[in-house]
C-alpha cells in the first residue's frame, strides 16, 4: 500500500514481509488477559494500539505520496516513534497534552480513546491505562476497529491530514500550520519550535495544583486530578527551554510546589543528522534533580506501557515531576526531503528496521496467539486504504485565500466588550465589593490619598484587579517579599498572600512559561520582567509561544496574559545597557501583542485596567511597558509643581474614563496650530517641557502621546499630523529598528505631505553614568528639531 512512495528503506515492504510471516502461537492468550507474562498490557488493548500505530504509519506514506505531486506541505513523520501509542493508553484523556512532532500514533490513539470513553472521559479511572477490565475469552480481531474507535481513528486522520494539505477546514490551525491539537482531545497545539513548549508545560502543571488546592479547579478545562503530559526529542533536551522547564520543575520540587507534569523524551539519538553521544540523554535526565526518571524500550509497545502506567500513576499520585525516557528509532529520515544515507550507514538504517514498533506490536499479538499475518495484513491493507481514501477527500477542500481570513484568530479585539468589562469592575468595586476594597486598602483607599506618582498608582491598579479577578497572580523576580526593585508591588503579597503575589526562580523563559501554562488553565497571570533587557532572554516565550496559541488554535486555546516589564532609559546614576534597555522592537514584531507605554499615573490606571480587560475577555497577550525613570517623577515644569502626578479615579469613574486599546492622547499647548510633535513614554515629558518653552515665544504646539506603541494609533496620529502640517517625530528607542519608523511609515501610507522631521536615539547601547547622555535624546535636539520644522 502507496510503498512507491517510501524512502529507499522501502519500510512498507518491509513490514509486510515481515508481517505476513507471522505465525499465531499455538497456545492463545485471553484478550482482555496479558499477552505476555511480564506486562499488564492486554491483548484488546494491543490491538487498539496497532490500529493507532498502523494509522499514523498510513499518515506518513500518504504525507509522502502528497508531497510527490506537490499537495502535500508537511512530511515529519512518526514512523519508528509508534511506540508513543502506548503513552496515549497509559494516561487519561483528560489529561492537557503538548505533544512532539512525532507524535501522530499518541494523537490516534488518544482521539479512539477519547470516543471509548465517551462524554465523561472516564475511560481509564479504573487502572490509569487501558488495563484489564475481567471477563472471558475473546476471539481476537481489532477491538478499536469497531463502530467507535474505527470512525474516531478515521476523524484523527482526516485531522492530520487536513494540516498536511493545509486545508482550512483543518479543525485545530485551520490550514495555517500542521499541527497536533484538539480541545475535545485535551491536546494543546505546539509549534515546531524545539523544546519550547516546555515551560508552558511547567506552567500548566503549576496552575492545575494551584488551582485544585484553591478551588478544586473550578472553570479550567481540565480535571482537578490531571497530570501533564509533554513529550519531544532527544535533540530538544540541549535547548535553553528544555533546560529551563527541568531545572524550574526541580526547582518547584524542592521547595515544595508541585507540579505534576510527565516530560517524555523520545530518544532516536538524532537530531536530523546530528547524533546525541552514547549514553548523554539518559545521564542528563537521570540527574535532574527534583524529577523522577523511568525509562523503557520505545519500540516494545508492552515495555512502553507498562513504564507509562507506573510513570503518569506516580506523577498522579504524587503530584510531582518525572521523566519517561523512551528508545526509540526513527524511519524514513527527518522529514520527506531527507536523505538519510548521506549521513548514516546502511548497517544502521538495516538495525532500526529491525526494531519497528509496529512490527513489535504485531509480533506481540502473534505470540499471544490473537492473530497471524494474514490477519494483521489484512487489518493493516484496511486502514491504508481508509488513510488514502481521506487523503484523497481533502485534496478538494478550500485553503486559506485572504489575508483576513488568515489573521482573524491571531488577536481578536472585541473593545466594546473590553470597556464593558472595565465599568463593570467599577461598578462592583463600588457597590458590593466595597467593604472587600476597604479592607484590602486597610481603610486607606488610594483615591483618597491625593495624587500618585506612577508606581503608585500601578499598584493601586494592581490591588483593585486582584480584588475583581480571583484568579489574577501577580509572579516574578523579588515582586513579593521586597515588592519589586522599584517598589512598584509594594504590599500586595501581605494583602493577597502568596499564592496570588509571589516570587519566582530568577530565569524569564521560565518565568513566561509559567504565566502562559497558567493562562491556559483558566488563571489571569501578571508576571513581571524585571528590567527590558532581560526579556530578550526569553523571546521567544512570547514571539513563539503567546503570540501564536489562538492563531494555531482558531481560538480554541488561548493564553491571556500581561507581562509588566520595567525598562526604557534615562535613570540618572545608574545602570548601564541591561537597565537602561531602550530596544523595543521584538516587541513591536509580534504579530497580535499588545505594547501599551504608560508615561504618566493619569494613563496608567486605566490603560492597565485595559490590558487585564482585554486578557481576560479576549485572550490577549499584552506587553505593559512601564518607564522606570518615570516612576516616581512628580514635576513637570518646576522642581515642586507635582504636575506629573495625578489622582487615583474612583471606581465609579473607571468607565467614564475608560482608555481603549489602540487609541492616543493629545495635548494641546499654546494654540497648538504650529506643530506637531509624536512621542510616548520618557518623551513626553521632555516634549510638554519644549513645548512649553515655545508656547512662551508664542508658537503652538500638538503633543500626542502614542501609549501604544503596537497597535499604533494611526488614525490619531494622521488627524493630529494634518491639524498642523509640521510633525516632528520625538523617538526614545533608537533611529534603526525604533519607534519613528513606523510613524514615519504610516504617515507616508496616509498620504500625509506636510513637513516631517525625528529625532531619535543613537544606534549605540546605552553606557554607563553621563556618557548616557550622548546617544539618549534629550530637550534640546527636540527644541533644535523643532526649530529647524518651523524655519522651513
Amino acid at each position: 500500500m502507496l510503498s512507491h512512495v517510501t524512502t529507499p528503506q522501502d519500510l512498507d515492504e518491509r513490514f509486510r514481509d515481515t508481517v505476513g510471516a507471522l505465525v499465531p502461537a499455538d497456545v492463545r492468550r485471553w484478550a482482555d488477559g496479558p499477552v505476555r507474562d511480564d506486562t499488564t498490557l492486554t491483548g484488546e488493548a494491543a490491538w487498539k494500539l496497532f490500529d493507532a500505530q498502523v494509522t499514523s504509519r498510513h499518515l506518513d506514506l500518504a504525507a509522502r505520496w502528497l508531497r510527490s505531486f506537490g499537495e502535500g506541505y508537511y512530511t515529519i513523520g512518526s514512523s519508528g516513534h509508534e511506540g508513543n501509542a502506548a503513552l496515549a493508553a497509559a494516561v487519561r484523556p483528560t489529561d492537557p497534552a503538548l505533544l512532539h512532532y512525532r507524535s501522530g500514533a499518541f494523537y490516534c490513539r488518544r482521539a479512539a480513546q477519547a470516543a471509548e470513553a465517551g462524554p465523561t472521559g472516564a475511560a481509564n479511572e479504573p487502572t490509569d491505562g487501558d488495563g484489564p477490565r475481567g471477563g472471558g475469552p475473546h476471539g481476537g480481531g481489532s477491538t478499536g476497529g469497531g463502530p467507535t474507535g474505527g470512525s474516531a481513528l478515521r476523524d484523527a486522520a482526516r485531522d492530520v491530514l487536513r494540516g498536511i494539505v493545509a486545508s482550512a477546514a483543518e479543525p485545530i490551525a485551520g490550514g495555517r500550520h500542521k499541527v497536533f491539537g484538539s480541545a475535545e482531545l485535551a491536546v494543546i497545539p505546539t509549534t515546531s519550535t524545539i523544546a519550547s513548549h516546555l515551560p508552558r508545560a511547567v506552567g500548566v502543571g503549576f496552575a492545575i495544583e494551584r488551582l485544585r488546592r484553591a478551588k478544586g479547579n473550578a472553570g479550567t478545562p481540565w480535571p482537578a486530578d490531571a497530570i501533564v503530559v509533554c513529550s519531544f526529542g532527544d535533540a530538544s533536551i540541549n535547548h535553553a527551554s528544555a533546560v529551563a522547564a527541568f531545572n524550574t520543575a526541580g526547582w518547584c520540587d524542592h521547595s515544595g510546589l508541585r507540579i505534576p507534569v510527565l516530560f517524555v523524551c523520545e530518544d532516536n539519538g538524532l537530531g536530523i543528522s546530528v547524533r546525541s553521544p552514547e549514553g548523554w540523554v539518559a545521564q542528563a535526565l537521570r540527574t535532574r534533580p527534583g524529577i523522577r526518571y523511568f525509562g523503557a524500550d520505545g519500540c516494545d509497545p508492552a515495555a512502553t506501557y507498562d513504564a507509562a502506567v507506573e510513570a503518569a500513576a506516580w506523577v498522579r499520585r504524587h503530584r510531582r515531576p518525572a521523566v519517561l525516557h523512551l528508545s526509540t528509532v526513527r524511519l524514513m529520515g527527518h522529514a520527506g526531503a531527507d536523505a538519510e544515507l548521506a549521513y548514516r550507514p546502511a548497517a544502521e538504517l538495516a538495525r532500526d528496521l529491525e526494531r519497528d514498533p509496529v512490527v513489535a506490536t504485531a509480533r506481540l499479538l502473534a505470540e499471544a496467539g490473537l492473530a497471524g499475518g494474514e490477519e494483521l495484513l489484512a487489518r493493516y491493507d484496511e486502514i491504508g486504504w481508509q488513510v488514502r481514501q481521506v487523503a484523497e477527500e481533502v485534496l478538494g477542500e478550500p485553503k486559506l485565500e485572504s489575508a483576513p481570513e488568515i489573521v482573524a484568530p491571531l488577536a481578536p479585539r472585541r473593545p466594546v466588550r473590553v470597556s464593558r468589562a472595565v465599568a463593570d469592575a467599577g461598578t462592583r468595586a463600588a457597590g458590593p465589593g466595597a467593604a472587600a476594597r476597604a479592607s484590602a486598602f486597610n481603610g486607606k483607599l488610594p483615591e483618597r490619598n491625593g495624587p500618585l506618582t506612577l508606581a503608585q498608582t500601578i499598584n493601586a491598579t494592581l490591588a483593585d484587579t486582584l480584588l475583581s479577578h480571583p484568579t489574577m497572580a501577580v509572579f516574578g523576580e523579588d515582586v513579593a517579599g521586597k515588592g519589586g526593585v522599584y517598589g512598584v508591588t509594594k504590599g500586595l503579597r501581605e494583602r493577597f498572600g502568596a499564592s496570588r503575589v509571589f516570587d519566582t526562580l530568577l530565569d524569564e523563559t521560565s518565568l513566561l512559561g509559567l504565566g502562559l501554562g497558567a493562562g491556559l488553565a483558566g488563571m489571569l497571570p501578571v508576571p513581571e520582567i524585571q528590567y527590558l533587557a532581560y526579556l530578550h532572554n526569553a523571546e521567544d516565550q512570547l514571539r513563539g509561544e503567546a503570540a501564536t496559541m489562538q492563531f494555531f488554535s482558531r481560538g480554541a486555546y488561548r493564553n491571556p496574559m500581561v507581562v509588566r516589564i520595567a525598562g526604557l532609559a534615562y535613570q540618572e546614576g545608574f545602570g548601564g545597557h541591561f537597565h537602561n534597555d531602550n530596544s523595543v522592537a521584538v516587541l513591536r514584531d509580534v504579530p497580535g501583542l499588545v505594547l501599551a507605554v504608560p508615561a504618566r499615573a493619569e494613563d496608567a490606571a486605566p490603560m492597565l485596567r485595559s490590558c487585564l480587560a482585554s486578557a481576560a475577555v479576549d485572550g490577549s497577550v499584552c506587553a505593559f511597558l512601564e518607564p522606570i525613570a518615570l516612576y516616581h517623577t512628580r514635576d513637570l515644569h518646576a522642581e515642586g509643581d507635582n504636575e506629573w502626578l495625578a489622582p487615583y479615579l474612583p471606581p465609579a469613574e473607571w468607565g467614564a474614563h475608560h482608555v481603549p486599546i489602540g487609541r492616543a492622547r493629545g495635548y494641546v499647548v499654546g494654540s497648538g496650530e504650529d506643530l506637531t510633535i509624536i512621542t510616548f513614554g520618557n518623551g513626553v515629558r521632555m516634549s510638554l517641557r519644549v513645548a512649553a518653552q515655545l508656547a512662551a515665544e508664542g508658537i503652538g504646539s500638538r503633543v500626542v502621546d502614542l501609549r501604544w506603541l503596537a497597535p499604533l494609533p494611526v488614525a490619531d496620529v494622521v488627524r493630529e499630523s494634518t491639524a498642523t502640517g509640521r510633525v516632528l517625530v520625538v523617538d526614545e528607542t533608537r533611529r534603526s529598528g525604533g519607534v519613528g519608523e513606523g510613524v514615519l511609515a504610516a504617515l507616508v501610507d496616509a498620504g500625509f505631505v506636510g513637513a516631517v522631521r525625528r529625532v531619535a536615539s543613537v544606534d549605540s547601547f546605552v553606557p554607563l553614568g553621563p556618557a548616557a547622555r550622548r546617544v539618549l535624546v534629550a530637550e534640546d535636539a527636540i527644541t533644535q528639531g523643532a526649530r529647524a520644522l518651523l524655519a522651513r
